[in-house]
């Protein structure tokens, strides 16, 4: 199976900039550079066109960072699956540790947000992780555990169509990163939840998120049950994307 790397430009951009950014990545011609990798970037929805646009043609494939449990209707400030899906989306990450943060998201409505998303013909690329709070008392396998029985539930066997991104929160935009060994800890939890709820599911690739870097993507994707990474800050560089992608 190939590795996947996934950048989530989250609030960031400009056409100006992005338009640069994109020029360094096709520059690095990642279909040759990193041939054992599948490569998405996911730009703010408005951006989405340009990007797509852009990229039209190269092996990096386009995303976006949420979407909407709903198709259509009077739902102010939404976006849609089958919006995004006429601009080129393949991706759709659900539950980012800041929408169930700052945006009070449930591990309901993100398991919601994920069957939209495939309902759709989108990839959900769901997000789970814990606090250093909880982390730091014994309850990580109870919080992702939790996070992740919501989609399985809510899938059943079309959960094994999904991607699971664990994104411990203690690390994202920190400068902190699990250690290898922390961090394989947890896929290989994640790996048995799925594969107990659904054998099909033992060959859900499973990412990694949290300060990824090009000196520790190589270390972190050479674990067992790390598939790839999404990628935060470093996705918003090129050379350090591309390098990310190499590492793969």
């Amino acid at each position: 199976m190939k590795k996947l790397v996934v950048g989530n430009w989250k609030m960031h951009g400009s056409r100006a900039s992005n338009a640069e950014l994109i020029q360094g990545l096709l520059a690095a011609d990642l279909s040759t550079t990193a041939p054992r990798a599948d490569v998405a970037v996911c730009p703010p929805a408005v951006f989405l066109a340009d990007v797509a646009a852009a990229l039209q043609g190269s092996a990096i494939a386009v995303g976006v960072q949420d979407v909407s449990v709903q198709a259509q209707g009077a739902f102010t400030g939404e976006v849609a699956g089958p919006m995004v899906r006429e601009f080129g989306a393949t991706y759709a990450i659900v539950g980012h540790s800041e929408r169930r943060s700052y945006h009070a998201e449930s591990d309901q409505l993100v398991a919601d947000k994920a069957k939209a998303a495939l309902a759709h013909g989108l990839v959900p690329i769901v997000c789970v992780g814990e606090t250093l709070a909880e982390r730091e008392s014994g309850q990580t396998e109870v919080v992702v555990g939790r996070q992740l029985d919501a989609v399985i539930a809510t899938l059943g066997a079309d959960v094994a169509k999904a991607v699971v991104a664990y994104e411990p929160v203690w690390a994202i935009g920190t400068g902190k990163t699990a250690s290898p060994e922390q961090a394989q800890a947890v896929h290989a939890f994640l790996r048995a939840r799925l594969t107990s709820a659904q054998p099909d599911a033992a060959k859900v690739p499973l990412l990694y998120g949290g300060s990824v870097k090009p000196d520790n993507a190589q270390v972190l994707f050479a674990q067992p049950d790390i598939d790839g990474g999404l990628i935060g800050g470093a996705a918003l560089k090129a050379a350090d994307f591309a390098a990310i992608a190499r590492a793969a």
